[in-house]
């Protein structure tokens, strides 16, 4: 049976994520468990904020309640009592300095427990982003992944802190007069309760109106902020271009959109306060005309009169505040259901089927008709077949989006085969933890991004625990030193956002002193002396030599001349690979690598260089 009929779909595609995973439903159901897990150590200071609310809802009613007796015995005209006087003045003060005191202790425990919170959940969002596949960060923006773990988790606070509690807070307020209520007149009670039980069916349909109005503010928000994050990144494109104005205005037509967004939620919750206080001035009618009555009737003293408007506006109060809380927590339920569409991406080391942890490399590295596609039904490599030897250099030519860089990405994990396997020492690297596998990978970029800190930071990123001697080593080899000892701050100084204080050989000095220092096994240089002048390439060679020395290494080669000592030449198009063979096998071939040879370097000055000569160096693909 051949190798084809014998091997098992993979499902390789970039939008269903690593190792087939499917882009997961968003629900707070996967987040939930999170939040109790950071909830668990905090158990004790929430129950104390549950006892001081408590505290405080009570005796916050201990004003109305002692009105009626206050009305009807103290200041009885017909029978006064001013002797009782003080006490209910020392009652009601004491309580409202127990409702102080509980007040201040509340915002203090609450909504510094609630901003530990949301920094716990960054941390844990970020890590988790972090692990995330390639396929993800693919189909994000970087502005908007910094504004789901930024911004999403501040709804937290209101979970935790002092919205809830004055939502909870408040239910207790309304349940306790509302019983209070029942016990002075069942019929009155009853009716305003049928009123305002209507208006929070109103509410209860109004907030989910609302929730997907916020869900949508966060999206344009993220999508805003992504596009200002481009934007001030490729800002010396932009002045390049002069196009400073045309991005003023996309700006603008971003910040109209979240401004219209923003209008129709300021729409809703106006109208729900409108109708809020239709419904307290119905409810001021109602008790008006019934509880006149009562006391006309004198089965109601004015106390009692008195006493039950000001327990009323206890109970429609939280109901009323439900409109501005209520608003908040359903702002927050929505940042928490972006938050957990995140956290149920899973994780590329996630999959049940990597269980294999990778041993020390030896090198051998080979391809087994291999197919790959990043969307469905649009393949982008066609039956990969090839083998490389420990310590061999293997070199991929062809046109650009022939498919070279996909195979690197393979090769480093990054996706999996829709069909065929990737091996490494034998191993399947889709069944690899990749975790025991990446470390002993070395990348060198042509684009080679570096940290805004300083050039010991940069080179030591690979390999923090390094020594002195290793990291100086490394320097010298890929001859950092001879610029970066030349500053007066030596190797501490700051090279700037994505390297801007250095020039390009300098960052690629950097890029390749950071992979010496790691001690790859394997090897992957991608256009890595693409950024330096003849000179400089030439300075660094022996450098990279050093760095190849008993690596299998893979170089996507721009200057052909540069990989005329591979030990095997790649020649990718369309996804496949069309020639195989040395410089010299290929070269008297006269196929597609002489053709892009001949193309670069002119037929007539190859005719004097024998085959073999020039050096192994790397940079990209050449533009056939």
């Amino acid at each position: 049976m051949s190798m084809r009929a014998e091997r098992a779909p993979r499902g390789g595609s970039a939008r269903a994520g690593q190792d087939g995973s499917s882009q997961r439903k968003p629900s707070l159901k996967k987040l939930w468990p999170q939040i109790k897990t950071l909830l668990a150590p905090r158990r004790g200071l929430l129950v104390a904020g549950l006892g001081l609310m408590v505290v405080n809802r009570v005796a916050g009613l201990v004003l109305p309640y002692t009105s009626k007796p206050l009305l009807d015995k103290v200041l009885n005209q017909a029978h006064p009592r001013p002797d009782l006087l003080p006490r209910f003045i020392a009652l009601v003060f004491t309580a409202m300095v127990a409702q102080a005191i509980t007040s201040f202790l509340l915002t203090q425990l609450l909504s510094k427990a609630g901003q530990r919170l949301i920094a716990e959940m960054r941390r844990q969002v970020q890590r988790h982003v972090g692990l995330l596949s390639v396929s993800y960060y693919d189909e994000n923006r970087t502005g908007t992944l910094v504004a789901r773990i930024m911004t999403d988790v501040e709804g937290v606070r209101n979970l935790v802190g002092t919205g809830l509690v004055d939502f909870v807070g408040g239910l207790l307020t309304a349940v306790l007069a509302f019983l209070y209520l029942l016990h002075r007149s069942v019929t009155v009670t009853l009716t305003v309760f049928a009123v305002v039980g209507a208006f929070v069916f109103i509410l209860r349909y109004a907030f989910n109106v609302i929730r997907p109005i916020f869900r949508e503010r966060g999206r344009i928000n993220a999508e805003v902020t992504g596009r200002l994050t481009e934007s001030l990144g490729g800002v010396r494109v932009i002045k390049g271009y002069h196009a400073e104005e045309r991005e003023a205005g996309v700006f603008a037509a971003g910040v109209e959109r979240l401004l219209n967004n923003v209008m129709k939620s300021l729409t809703m919750t106006s109208t729900l306060s409108a109708a809020s206080t239709t419904v307290l001035g119905l409810v001021s009618a109602i008790v008006m005309w019934l509880g006149g009555h009562q006391v006309l009737a004198n089965t109601w003293t004015i106390g009692d009169y008195f006493s039950y408007n000001m327990f009323l506006a206890f109970m429609i109060a939280p109901v009323f505040q439900v409109v501005n809380i209520g608003t908040q927590l359903t702002e927050a339920f929505a940042g928490l259901d972006r938050t957990g569409e995140i956290m149920a991406e899973l994780e590329e080391n996630q999959s049940p089927l990597r269980t294999v942890t990778m041993p020390p490399i030896q090198g051998t590295v080979r391809f087994e008709e291999v197919e790959f596609a990043y969307e469905a039904d649009k393949p982008v490599l066609h039956d990969v077949t090839f083998e490389a030897e420990p310590g061999t250099v293997t070199a991929l030519v062809g046109s650009s989006g022939s498919g070279k860089s996909t195979i690197i990405s393979l090769l480093c994990a990054f996706h999996t085969p829709s069909l065929g396997r990737v091996l490494v020492d034998g191993v399947d690297l889709a069944r690899v933890d990749l975790n025991s596998f990446r470390p002993q990978l070395g990348v060198v970029l042509q684009d080679s991004f570096l940290f805004d800190g300083t050039i010991r930071e940069n080179i030591l990123f690979s390999k923090p625990e390094a020594t002195e001697e290793q990291f100086l080593f490394a320097c010298r080899t890929a001859r950092v030193d001879e610029f970066a000892e030349s500053y007066p701050e030596a190797y501490e100084t700051i090279v700037g956002e994505r390297g801007v204080k250095l020039s390009g050989g300098q960052r690629q000095r950097l890029s390749i002193a950071r992979a010496l220092l790691a001690e790859p096994r394997i090897l992957i240089l991608d256009e890595a002396t693409s950024s330096l002048d003849s000179e400089s390439e030439a300075m660094i060679q022996a450098g990279l030599h050093q760095l190849m020395r008993g690596r299998t290494t893979f170089v996507i080669a721009h200057r052909l001349s540069t990989i005329r000592r591979a030990d095997q030449i790649l020649v990718v198009e369309g996804g496949r690979i069309v020639e195989r063979g040395s410089h010299a096998e290929l070269f008297s071939l006269g196929g597609r690598y002489y053709d892009l040879y001949t193309r670069q370097h002119g037929l007539e000055a190859n005719l004097f260089l024998a085959p073999g000569e020039g050096d192994v160096v790397e940079g990209d693909a050449v533009e056939a």
